[in-house]
């Protein structure tokens, strides 16, 4: 069963699974990220990978297809000028140059219906190549 809601339009429907990775990492801090893919014959967005508290940027980034498009959500932790420590939760829509056009036009199309579904995301990232989601690019971005 899959909850369609407000992607009822696009055809597109969001797994019940994506919102209750999203709210664990969101409110219990069970994962560092999630990576969520569309299933084409589903028709729907499912979670492809889930990354540990432990699990670092670099092996959030390498989880991510080179020539394959994703959503993903990062939580990222910070310390603040004052000595505060900080939480902020990154939505990265990921559309490498190299993908197929297909792909590029599906994930585009089906993003906003999608990142609707996650409440409580503080920033939002489209990379088409690494370095637009480089670590610096969210610390830039938090702080």
């Amino acid at each position: 069963m899959s909850f369609r809601g407000a992607n009822a339009q696009s055809g597109m429907g969001v797994a019940d699974h994506c919102k209750s990775a999203y709210l664990e990492l969101q409110r219990k801090k069970v994962h560092r990220y999630i990576i969520f893919k569309i299933d084409e014959k589903k028709k729907e967005v499912v979670v492809e990978k889930t990354g540990g508290p432990a699990e670092s940027y670099e092996d959030f980034t390498s989880s991510l297809p080179e020539n394959d498009c994703r959503y993903a959500v990062y939580d990222f932790d910070f310390v603040t000028s004052e000595n505060c420590k900080k939480s902020k939760i990154f939505f990265i829509a990921w559309s490498p140059a190299v993908s197929r056009i297909r792909a590029k036009m599906l994930y585009a199309t089906s993003k906003d219906r999608f990142r609707r579904e996650l409440e409580g995301i503080h920033y939002e990232i489209q990379a088409t190549d690494p370095t637009e989601m480089d670590l610096e690019v969210l610390q830039d971005r938090a702080h």
